[in-house]
This record gives C-alpha cells, sequence and structure tokens, in this order.
C-alpha cells in the first residue's frame, strides 16, 4: 500500500505553485557562473536549507553540478538535523513516498528497512512529518535528477562516527549521492556573520570536524559526520558558495549563514 509524506513547508519555505516553482529554481540554477561547474560527479554536496529567497542561490550552486550526471545518479541518501523533535541517534520514515507540487518521490523501503534491521536508524515519520531540512533540497534534486530513490534520513542526537559509519556505506556506489543539509551561524549581525561563518568554511575545507559545534552549523550533527568520512577516505572538498541572509531577502541585523560544498 502506497504511503506518502506530503509537503509541509510548500508556501511557506517554496512556492507551492507547480509553475512558480519551477520558474524559481531554474532561474536560481542559471545564475550560477559555468566556471563553478565541474565536470566530475561529486560523492557528496553540502547545501543550505532555509527559504529558497535566502539560500537557493547558495544551494544552487551546488545543485548544478548533478544536472551533467542525472543518468548515472540512481539514489540519494539525504541527511539532515532535527528542528521540531528531539530524539537520540537517526531516524528513516515508515512511509514509502514523499510529495512535492513537483511529484512523487519513492523511497528506497528495502534499504531503509535494512538499515533498520542493523540498528543504524529508527524508523519515526514523526521526525519527519515537520521537518523542512529534507524537504527544501526535494524539489532541488527532482529539477536536476532523472527517476531516483530516496534514503531520508533525520539526525538526532548522534556521535560523528557513527553517522560517519552510515555514510561510509555509500561513498564508493556511483550511483549514489549523498546530500548534507545545513545551515551556518543565526541571528548574528551581517559582520559577525561573516566572520564566523568564514571560520567554518576553513574548518570545514581543512575536516577539522572535532572543532565543529551547533553555533557554527545548525545540521553538525551529519556535517561533522560527512568531514570524519571526508577525512577517512582522503576526499577532496570544494567551496562553491558562502553567503548570508543580509546579501540576499534579509536585513543586515539579524542573520542567516549559508554556504555550499561538493565532495568528490
Amino acid at each position: 500500500m502506497k504511503t506518502c509524506r506530503p509537503a509541509a513547508v510548500a508556501g511557506t519555505f517554496y512556492p507551492d505553485n507547480v509553475s512558480t516553482l519551477e520558474q524559481m529554481i531554474n532561474d536560481f540554477l542559471h545564475q550560477v557562473e559555468p566556471e563553478n561547474i565541474s565536470a566530475n560527479k561529486p560523492i557528496a554536496i553540502i547545501v543550505p536549507h532555509a527559504g529558497y529567497i535566502y539560500s537557493g542561490l547558495t544551494a544552487a550552486y551546488a545543485y548544478q553540478l548533478l544536472s551533467a550526471h542525472k543518468q548515472q545518479i540512481k539514489r540519494v541518501i539525504l541527511l539532515g538535523p532535527s528542528h521540531h523533535v528531539a530524539f537520540n541517534g537517526m531516524a528513516a520514515p515508515e512511509v514509502n513516498t514523499f510529495v512535492t507540487p513537483l511529484g512523487e518521490i519513492a523511497l528506497d523501503t528495502d534499504e531503509i528497512t535494512a538499515l533498520h534491521q542493523q540498528n543504524r536508524v529508527l524508523k519515526s515519520d514523526q521526525a519527519h512529518v515537520k521537518e523542512h531540512s529534507l524537504e527544501v533540497q526535494l524539489p532541488f534534486l527532482q529539477t536536476v535528477l532523472n527517476d531516483f530513490t530516496l534514503v531520508p534520513i533525520v539526525v538526532g542526537q548522534t556521535p560523528y562516527h557513527v553517522s560517519s559509519q552510515l555514510i561510509d556505506r555509500y561513498i564508493n556506489n556511483p550511483n549514489d549521492l549523498l546530500v548534507i543539509s545545513t545551515d551556518l551561524s543565526h541571528f548574528l549581525n551581517y559582520q559577525q556573520a561573516q566572520e564566523k561563518d568564514q571560520r567554518t568554511a576553513d574548518l570545514i575545507m581543512n575536516k577539522k570536524f572535532t572543532q565543529l559545534d551547533h553555533y557554527d552549523a545548525c545540521g553538525v550533527m551529519p556535517l561533522t559526520g560527512m568531514l570524519h568520512s571526508c577525512e577517512n577516505h582522503s576526499l577532496d572538498i570544494n567551496q562553491l558558495d558562502c553567503r548570508n541572509s543580509g546579501d540576499t531577502a534579509g536585513d543586515k541585523q539579524r542573520v542567516v549563514g549559508y554556504g555550499s560544498w561538493a565532495i568528490y
């Protein structure tokens, strides 16, 4: 029986009208400078998860990389932080589809079951029902990829070595793409945010994951797991964009930072 998680933040974080949403995403993708587009398929991307008017362009720098590999990428493993439900560990949903205004995405339910049986993830629709950190990535993925299945994981309180072990499962599969969802600093003034986010970006580029905390990035749990895997597998990290809401649609007194990276 088909069960679905309907869109929770369509109409707030991004448009719920199909044509408006498609136009907005394509406008962002077309703004990415050609010299920032690599011919190589990334193993993973790190992207922000705010409202599109704030962080959509920063996300587009990463998503534009995927268009050339839409035939190759068959499965997306999507990890983001929990904003609404406090729990220990990582949670996958029990439904078998996610829905956005652009249509349905089938979940890889066999993989989710395997992860659950191996005690790598909990099964919890409650952890997913309101969570925007995963949902806002879906219309971008639906735009730049062909058919793909999804393994959505909300990451609660989880040591980096635990999330890293899960991430390691997918690093060597050329048909998989890992997507790590995180924003950077929150509610500093413009100059403070620029300074703090530059420090965070430097730590990410140098894989100094033990020096990152929740004040640096709200998705620090999946982020540090990804960086731990980068260190273990000698992966390269390429910074694509870094800005904050004061650069896009917000004032400069209380801003949120955004960055995007590709991992090869």
